[in-house]
């Protein structure tokens, strides 16, 4: 089972610089807004691109997609966990959530699943 982070616990971890922050929606969404920090795994998770996007299988994962109606995030983060990453959570607000909050996106060129430029 994946636990779920609030924004308040992931703006902590992001400070701190720890673990990895994974969008799961299609590159183009990614490039036009996406939170900072975050790569993207805009397909199926296999053990490729989990290993590029969060080589650390110890280190924490944090997983979101657009809002909390939608599942993409549910299953890249159950993708992560069977893939053995020890601490995978969910950010089940989403970028609605981040938004709600007014916090700001960054926009940039989207990576494939494998972390490179598409």
């Amino acid at each position: 089972m994946t636990d779920r982070i609030s924004r308040e616990n992931l703006l902590a971890l992001l400070e701190t610089g720890t673990g990895q922050l994974v969008e799961a929606l299609p590159a183009d969404g990614f490039a036009v807004e996406h939170i900072r920090g975050a790569r993207d795994v805009p397909g199926q998770v296999s053990a490729e691109p989990a290993d590029q996007v969060a080589p650390d299988r110890a280190a924490t994962v944090v997983v979101y997609c657009s809002g909390p109606y939608r599942n993409r995030s549910t299953i890249a983060a159950a993708a992560f966990a069977r893939l053995g990453h020890a601490d995978v959570r969910l950010h089940a607000g989403g970028k609605q959530d981040w938004a709600d909050a007014g916090l700001t996106f960054d926009a940039g060129r989207a990576t494939t699943g494998a972390g490179r430029p598409a």
